[in-house]
Parts: C-alpha cells; sequence; structure tokens
C-alpha cells in the first residue's frame, strides 16, 4: 500500500508546529552510516575464521549462514543493505583483508590486500572505514597489546597499526573520501594493577609513533576508542576514557565514544555536546549494551532518539561519523543488519522531525512548562507516516515487509552454506 496518503496528512500536521517533513528527510538521506562488517561473520575474519575470538569479545548463539568467505560477506552486507534507506558505508576490520592465498601477519599488511573491497565499494557506491584488529592473536594473548612491557610485542602492534593507517589513506584516495580509522585495544587486568601509570605512558608513546608520519586528513582520520573495562580486565583498562579523551584534546585525533564503553548508568548522548566544545570530530559506535558491553542489536528506544537527537539539534552532522557496534549469532545476521541500522535511520529522521527552533526559544524563556509540554506531544506525532514515506522514495520496503525477503534469502542462500 502506498505511504502517500498517511504522509500527507503526517506533512499537515508536522507544518502547524513549523516542522518542514520534506527537508527533513532531504537531511536524514546525507547523514552517511557505517554499518559493521563483523555482524555478518561474528567477528571471524578471513585471516583465521576459525580461531578463538580474544580480547574481551563473545559472540552468543549458533545461528545458521554464517559467512565464510569474502564473498559470501559481500553478497550478505548487499541483501541488507538492499533494505535499508539512505547513506551507507562499510566498517572493515584488518582481518577482513584478501591474503591473495599467503599467509599474512597484521604487521605486514598492505593496501593490495584490500583491493577488492576496494573496487567492490565503488561498484555499490559505498565508502569504507577501517580498524586495526589488535585481538584474537598470538601476540594479544595475554590481555596486552600497544602498552605491552615487551618491546617486541609492541613493536608489533605499532606496526599493526601504521599498515592500517596506511591502508586507510590508500582506501581514501581511491575512493575520493574520507575514512575514519578506529584504534581500540583490550589492554587490561583481571586484578589491582599497582603501576597503572607506566602501562598508559607506554600506550601514550606507542600512539605518538603510529601517527608520528603524516596523513592526509582528506583521506583518513585517526579515531581512538575507550572502554571501562573489558572480560578478563575488569579491574584496570589501559585506555580509559580519560587517557583518550586527553590525548585526542593534545593531538587532534578523533575521540570515538561506544555505547557500551561506559558504566550501566552513563550515556554516550550527554557526551557528544561536551567532548565537542574541545575535540573536532567523535566517532560513535552505536550498540546497545545490556546491563554490560554486550553489543546487543540497536532498538528505536530513548537512548538512540537522544543520539541522533544531540547530532541534528546542534548541526554536528559533518563532526559526528556514526558507525554501528553491535553482533548478534542468536537471531538471523542480516536482519540484525536491517533492524539495526533502519532504527538508526529512524532516529536521524525523528530528530530532524522536532520542532528544534521552537524548543530553544522555549528554553532560553525560561519557559521549562512549554519546553516539556511540546516534547511530549512531538512523541505521539505521525512519525510513522513519515517513515514509511522516506523507505518508499528510497525504494526500501515499508514495516516488515523486508523480513519476507530475508527469511527467503535464509532458506535460499544462507541455509545451503
Amino acid at each position: 500500500m502506498s505511504a502517500n496518503k498517511a504522509y500527507e496528512l503526517a506533512k499537515e500536521i508536522y507544518a502547524s508546529i513549523g516542522v518542514d517533513t520534506e527537508a527533513a528527510i532531504a537531511a536524514t538521506e546525507k547523514i552517511p552510516i557505517s554499518m559493521h562488517c563483523w555482524q555478518g561473520d561474528d567477528v571471524r575474519g578471513f585471516e583465521n575464521p576459525e580461531g578463538d575470538l580474544t580480547g574481551g569479545i563473545q559472540t552468543t548463539g549458533n545461528y545458521p549462514g554464517r559467512a565464510k568467505t569474502i564473498d559470501q560477506l559481500k553478497a550478505d552486507f548487499e541483501k541488507a543493505a538492499s533494505l535499508i534507506p539512505g547513506k551507507k558505508r562499510i566498517s572493515l576490520h584488518a582481518i577482513y583483508l584478501d591474503n591473495l592465498g599467503e599467509k599474512t601477519d597484521r604487521d605486514e599488511i598492505e593496501p593490495k590486500h584490500f583491493k577488492t573491497w576496494i573496487d567492490w565499494a565503488k561498484q555499490n557506491n559505498l565508502g569504507i572505514d577501517f580498524n586495526p584488529t589488535c585481538f584474537s592473536h598470538e601476540l594479544s594473548a595475554d590481555g596486552f597489546t600497544l602498552s605491552h612491557p615487551d618491546d617486541g610485542i609492541r613493536k608489533f602492534w605499532i606496526n599493526h597499526c601504521k599498515a592500517s593507517r596506511k591502508i586507510a589513506e590508500y582506501i581514501g584516495r581511491e575512493l575520493g573520501d574520507t575514512v575514519v580509522t578506529n584504534y581500540w585495544i583490550p589492554d587490561g587486568f583481571k586484578d589491582i594493577p599497582v603501576d597503572r601509570y607506566a602501562w598508559r605512558k607506554r600506550l601514550s608513546e606507542a600512539y605518538d609513533e603510529i601517527f608520528r608520519d603524516y596523513c592526509d586528513p582528506k583521506y583518513n582520520l585517526d579515531a581512538i576508542e575507550s572502554k571501562v573495562f573489558g572480560i578478563g580486565a575488569e579491574s584496570a583498562t589501559i585506555g580509559s576514557h580519560e587517557f583518550y579523551l586527553g590525548y585526542a584534546v593534545k593531538n587532534d585525533k578523533v575521540l570515538t565514544l561506544d555505547a557500551g564503553h561506559f558504566h550501566p548508568t552513563e550515556v554516550i548522548s550527554d557526551k557528544i555536546s561536551a567532548c565537542l566544545l574541545f575535540v573536532s570530530d567523535i566517532l560513535l559506535h552505536v550498540s546497545r549494551p545490556v546491563r554490560w558491553d554486550s553489543d546487543h542489536v540497536v532498538i528505536f528506544d530513548d537512548e538512540l532518539k537522544n543520539i541522533a537527537l544531540e547530532i541534528v539539534r546542534n548541526g554536528f552532522e559533518k563532526r559526528v561519523h556514526i558507525g554501528l557496534d553491535f553482533f548478534d549469532a542468536s537471531i538471523n545476521r542480516i536482519a540484525a543488519w536491517v533492524i539495526g541500522t533502519r532504527n538508526m535511520q529512524k532516529a536521524l529522521l525523528y530528530a530532524a522531525l522536532e520542532p528544534t527552533a521552537k524548543l530553544r526559544a522555549l528554553e532560553l524563556e525560561g519557559d521549562y512548562t512549554s519546553r516539556l509540554a511540546l516534547l511530549e506531544e512531538c512523541k505521539s506525532l505521525p512519525f510513522a507516516a513519515v517513515w514509511d514515506y522516506y523507505c518508499e522514495k528510497a525504494g526500501a520496503p515499508l514495516r516488515g515487509d523486508w523480513l519476507g525477503e530475508v527469511k527467503n534469502y535464509e532458506k535460499d542462500v544462507l541455509c545451503t552454506r
């Protein structure tokens, strides 16, 4: 059924409070969302796809159809992307390389190992973001990488990050685009350490070496990511929020805020405006923590809406890079991509439909009663009709119509693997 009739009514209602729905849709269409490749294969990659996950990373479930080759992962991603409106990117970890039939260790990766990804991205009009992979490796088995006291092991990870940075810049040049390269490490202690300072000093010096060589910011932006704790690193995380915020401010780096990397009572929506007073850009890793950093599929909840509202209200669309970071092996992996990414898109459109100028004026006048009343009335406006129209306009399925396509793909493709 066409969404036009409901949309025309919704358009009138939003216009009555000063909101232009066409402008809101146009603004939302321009905001790219970086979809994480690792949802499609449970963070296995193609370096050693049957190896164990380490570094505090776990995927639960054994749903059939996990991608086991680059071609399978690309096909799955294309199916998911076809069911989602809006502008999309793909975020790659270094372990998703095409090793060209040769054993290639992490410190030896080169641009040639990602040429097939670049060609595919060009064909599908996708941007690419990148991540060095500092986990699930024999030299990260003791839980330390860039802060490691062993010079040789630390140097290995420094060289891996340097190689990743060069690859990212190469990808950016090939695509004529800016790649955001995110650095996250699992380093931390299960029990209470004595000399936190020495570990953090080594980490700071390692980053200084990684970022020493010039890299054109037109093609690559370096982002650094904190975490409050991890499995096996419950007592101290070397790369804490304070460490990375300080390093980002001092060294003009992008700060990464992951929705699951803080205390359960903290939310990243509140941190965006505070951090952007002191750093130029932020990378978001949007996931859904349930009691801990469990990376559940993103749902259309209050925090997701608040993240989008903080971005849109303040015109941060160019300064906040939106990436997703969840992985669930207990449900259809393509459905997880679709649900999470469509919800992020929904949140951005929801934010674009807010009468922000009117709300801001009420706030400045000190009329908090009217502000609260209007905010609450906005929650029951016919947002769904505008969302349906946006999907139809973009050629994406309406409402739950996408699920049938995913189920057919599961039957025809995933269950044959």
